[in-house]
């Protein structure tokens, strides 16, 4: 059978949900031609598909890398190849062979000439350097889930956060795709981790998947807001406070997270998942809503706020990701590390499955199944 489908993001929306609501369609996809492809260019039959935070953000504009509609969401998946260009080695990739695509070089946030080619999608056309077989351990939805998640925590933890064994570490959204990779790699790294989130239940899972500790961030009562944490995690680190925070959050719990932290912590900006409308929506850019952090704590604090941004950084050096990627490459072969997916959505229910990832339903990875 040869007619697949793909969703399609027809214009930018002021907001991720009013982008799914209204500009986000399911539409016919005929199978690409054999004989059109390049070289070096591979067929995806996509199986699984991450619904990643940044998906839905680029629907809005309100992302750094703004593909132009109309175009297909989806950074990362992972399927099988159908075929190959004539100038592919079969030593590399060949019919058949399961493969994770890298989200680095083609889909949404890659910028080139196979940006169009995202994975919430039944096929794919793309480069032979681009389809990495998959890892034994790793199934398709564990694949799809591996990238960016992964890269992304350790290079805000190791090559940025200089983390080092021994040290302790707080990280702010545990309980999401980054932030529950960010406990593996820490982890792994040696460092004690205090995982911090707003639900007892998703709290207590981090916890059976490596967390020290957990901390609760809401107030007890339901009231709004973020409760004063600082007390437990002192307690916690014997009154001293953690050596790295981890933030992908922003907002209230970045400020709270200021005085969680030690003489001369290192305090890691990872995201703004609590205050994603920084930027005008609509692709109109600027930073109207941009998170701010107080000087005064940060200097008698003697903290270093480093900004980690894992693209930006690998495209201004590309040599940082040869041993990021075999290090992670290194823990799942040797099956220490593996993604957590909670959710998983045939590719017609792809409104669905971006509802659940907006309202913070998912634990670790959500995937559709084209």
């Amino acid at each position: 059978m040869t007619q697949g489908h793909k969703v399609v993001v027809g214009e930018f929306a002021e907001s991720p949900m009013e982008a799914v609501e209204h500009h986000l369609s399911l539409q016919p996809m005929e199978r690409p031609d054999a004989a059109s492809l390049q070289p070096h260019e591979v067929l995806i039959g996509i199986r699984s598909a991450a619904v990643g935070w940044v998906d839905l953000l680029m629907t809005s504009g309100q992302y750094q890398h703004m593909p132009q509609p109309p175009y297909t969401p989806g950074m990362e998946y992972a399927g099988v190849v159908l075929v190959t260009g004539t100038a592919v080695d079969a030593a590399q990739v060949a019919v058949g062979d399961p493969v994770l695509v890298d989200g680095l070089q083609v889909g949404p946030r890659s910028g080139g000439r196979y940006q169009s080619q995202g994975g919430f999608a039944s096929y794919a056309v793309v480069p032979d350097t681009a389809a990495i077989r998959l890892p034994d351990k790793l199934s398709f939805d564990e694949a799809c889930c591996l990238l960016g998640n992964y890269e992304t925590a350790y290079h805000c933890l190791v090559v940025r956060g200089r983390l080092k064994a021994g040290e302790t570490v707080l990280i702010l959204g545990a309980t999401g795709s980054t932030g529950l990779a960010a406990v593996h790699v820490a982890k792994l790294m040696g460092a004690t981790v205090i995982a911090a989130g707003r639900s007892d239940a998703k709290l207590a899972f981090v916890q059976a998947q490596g967390a020290d500790h957990v901390v609760n961030i809401t107030h007890p009562d339901g009231s709004p807001g973020v409760r004063p944490f600082r007390t437990d995690v002192k307690a916690l680190t014997g009154g001293r406070g953690v050596d790295v925070v981890y933030d992908g959050v922003g907002g209230e719990v970045s400020l709270e997270s200021l005085r969680c932290v030690a003489f001369g912590a290192r305090f890691l900006i990872v995201g703004w998942a609590s205050t994603p409308g920084v930027a005008n929506g609509r692709g109109q850019r600027g930073a109207p809503n941009a998170n701010q952090l107080p000087t005064n704590l940060i200097m008698m604090k003697g903290l270093e706020v480093l900004g980690a941004p894992m693209v930006i950084a690998t495209v201004n050096d590309p040599s940082l990701r040869a041993p990021r990627l075999a290090r992670i490459l290194q823990w799942v072969n040797e099956g220490r590390l593996k993604p957590h997916v909670s959710r998983t959505y045939p590719l017609a229910d792809f409104k669905d499955a971006m509802r659940a990832k907006w309202n913070g339903e998912v634990i670790g990875g959500c995937v559709l199944h084209p």
